[in-house]
């Protein structure tokens, strides 16, 4: 049986901002999808560990200060439960899929060590299955923007409430399998080689985006901002996760 036709593991994060070293989660999702059975669902909500939600990430999932820490957990907690869940999920061999997976699993990466929580890489061998990284490999020359909404689109992929981190990992899932269903060539690529293959491509994709940049006059500056690494983004300086 070929990898797409086992249920997959969706994960994605709503967090209090756009720095993987730095932010917070928020809200967390981890589905056990397909494979013939109902699409199994949990999430959580983190109280952010006294740090404040910008109103710019308020606006993308709904979520202010007040209402994480009303409704939230501690974020030790929360973030100790969702490595276990994936621990468990991956250790039965099962993909998991993230999309843009260096900023959630690079962010989740850096919670756990801020919180004293062990690393999903060290209790477990996730082999991640990255959806923008598997769509611009199978069609790099299409136009257009590639964020998930994009790629639910093109793919015929429902979503219903975008920035709900439940939807939007359900959704992911989605997008792979009919990737993979398109491309069947993916579906005979053993797991471990498929993901190490995406480590090449997704090194290629950011090298290839830093010199759009870098040629495109007034967006020149963007280029330093390009991060190479997959699944997860080297650290920027050696130690410890910062805590702020």
């Amino acid at each position: 049986m070929t990898w797409h036709r086992r249920p997959l593991v969706g994960f994605d994060l709503e967090t209090s901002g756009v720095d993987p070293e730095t932010d917070r989660i928020v809200t967390a999702a981890v589905v056990r999808y397909g494979g013939g059975q109902p699409n199994q669902v949990c999430t959580w909500i983190s109280d952010v560990d006294g740090v404040e939600i910008p109103a710019e990430a308020t606006k993308i999932h709904g979520f202010t200060t007040e209402a994480a820490r009303s409704a939230g957990r501690p974020a030790g907690a929360v973030v100790a439960e969702i490595v276990a869940a994936l621990a468990e999920l991956v250790d039965q061999g099962l993909p998991l899929v993230v999309m843009n997976a260096p900023f959630d699993l690079t962010l989740l990466e850096a919670e756990a060590e801020r919180n004293g929580i062990g690393s999903l890489f060290a209790r477990a061998m996730p082999r991640v299955l990255d959806p923008r990284v598997l769509d611009k490999h199978v069609d790099r020359y299409r136009s257009g923007s590639r964020r998930l909404e994009d790629l639910c689109r093109h793919y015929v992929v429902r979503l219903d409430g975008a920035h709900d981190c439940a939807v939007d990992a359900i959704a992911a899932c989605g997008v792979v399998w009919k990737i993979a269903n398109r491309h069947r060539w993916l579906t005979r690529v053993p797991l471990e080689e498929l993901h190490e293959r995406q480590a090449h491509w997704a090194v290629e994709q950011q090298e290839g985006l830093r010199e759009h940049f870098a040629t495109t006059p007034g967006k020149e500056h963007r280029a330093l901002t390009v991060r190479s690494g997959w699944p997860l983004i080297p650290r920027m300086r050696p130690g410890v996760w910062p805590s702020e």
